[in-house]
């Protein structure tokens, strides 16, 4: 049995135990590992023509000994990128495949998967287990209809992931802002400010929501509900007063937005569509600035959120996902994206992350007049409220 892995999309802490795991577990059964380098990138610019020894940049043998210290570091070691394999656009097609997948008048992308499925055949790969978020196992639930044989494993840091309760990531990024919530309460209250903290969330404003909610942060944005700057300037206003330290804090999804205003989106679109975000806590920050007179202190968390070590929680979940879907192979069952419900672990088919959409739960838990979490029953909910 030779076994491929790959991590695609953005990084999180949790990769490494993950990729461990998996490694340790597929050498007890006396199987062959693959490391597949920087995600569905290492398989497009795979050039079978060279052989395993000449593509040593975009593949290489994966075993107890390369992977006996990575648990100890966040990111991942296999590297990542944001290729999309089914659509490639002209500037990222490797030269040798140039000529043979041409871009026709008012092409923009070529589907390169006939590629792909010749590189696993040439790599000899029975089994292939993708670790990324819901664009990149969009992409390996287009490979089990082509045939490979998938196990798939959900990261995210925004914990979006539908299908599952938790993603690889989201419980060290919760844990990395509440402590730089309360570690910016110190300038806040120094200086008497309304402190205004960005974190990621592209289309989920779960991470702000829960982070919000463990910190106790006066008010919280997300991603799900617009916001209305007038109100929410009002509300700060009235925390601040009442803090006898005179600051007050706001957790902001960089994919929320303000009541008759866009999301904040620049750059080029990736290969999945997706600009890059952030700015919505700047311009929160001169909105109630400009309405209160008060200035405020505006941090983005950003990179930081996912930077370092994992927590233990994701040690926990990273390492048993990665037993698990060697179980699973071990089994002989495939097609499937290893989860978290209701605090059992199990698995669903691999193309639930495309049939629906994960987001905040706002009737349950978001209070969307006063902005801030609302969590009053937790009674039968799963650790994660949802």
């Amino acid at each position: 049995m030779r076994i491929g892995i790959l991590t695609g999309g953005g990084d999180v802490p949790g990769l490494n135990p993950c990729i461990k795991a998996l490694v340790l577990r597929a050498e007890e059964n006396g199987w062959e590992v693959l490391g597949i380098r920087r995600g569905w990138g290492g398989l497009l610019n795979y050039n079978p023509e060279k052989g395993e020894s000449g593509n040593q940049e975009w593949v290489s043998p994966a075993n107890g000994q390369t992977v006996r210290t990575i648990d100890r570091t966040g990111g991942t070691y296999l590297h990542t990128s944001r290729t999309n394999p089914q659509k490639v656009r002209a500037k990222e097609l490797p030269p040798f495949l140039e000529g043979k997948y041409p871009f026709g008048d008012g092409q923009r992308t070529v589907d390169c998967t006939p590629h792909v499925l010749n590189v696993l055949e040439r790599l000899g790969i029975d089994a292939l287990v993708p670790i990324g978020g819901d664009d990149t196992l969009s992409y390996a639930a287009r490979l089990h209809q082509e045939g490979v044989r998938i196990i798939a494993i959900p990261k995210t840091m925004d914990n979006d992931v539908f299908g599952t309760d938790y993603c690889i990531g989201f419980s060290t990024a919760v844990t990395r802002t509440v402590e730089f919530i309360h570690a910016l309460r110190t300038p806040a209250g120094s200086h008497e400010r309304i402190a205004v903290v960005e974190v990621l969330g592209r289309n989920s404003g779960e991470t702000s929501l829960i982070s919000a909610h463990l910190a106790a942060a006066d008010r919280a944005l997300i991603s799900e509900v617009p916001a209305d700057i007038e109100r929410l300037a009002h509300l700060l206003s009235e925390d601040r007063q009442r803090n006898p330290s005179r600051y007050a804090m706001v957790v902001v999804s960089e994919g929320a937005s303000l009541k008759g205003e866009g999301i904040i989106e620049h750059g080029q679109a990736d290969a999945y569509g997706h600009k890059k975000l952030g700015g919505i806590g700047q311009q929160v920050g001169e909105g109630i600035t400009r309405i209160s007179g008060i200035d405020c202190l505006v941090q983005q968390v950003a990179y930081l959120m996912r930077a370092g070590a994992p927590d233990s929680l994701d040690r926990m979940v990273a390492t048993s996902y990665g037993s698990l879907a060697i179980a699973e192979i071990k089994g002989g069952r495939f097609g499937l994206m290893v989860a978290l419900q209701k605090g059992i672990y199990t698995t669903v088919p691999v193309d639930t992350c495309t049939q629906g959409l994960k987001r905040v739960d706002v009737e349950q838990f978001y209070d969307s007049d006063q902005y801030r979490p609302r969590v009053e029953h937790v009674l039968g909910k799963p650790m994660f409220l949802y």
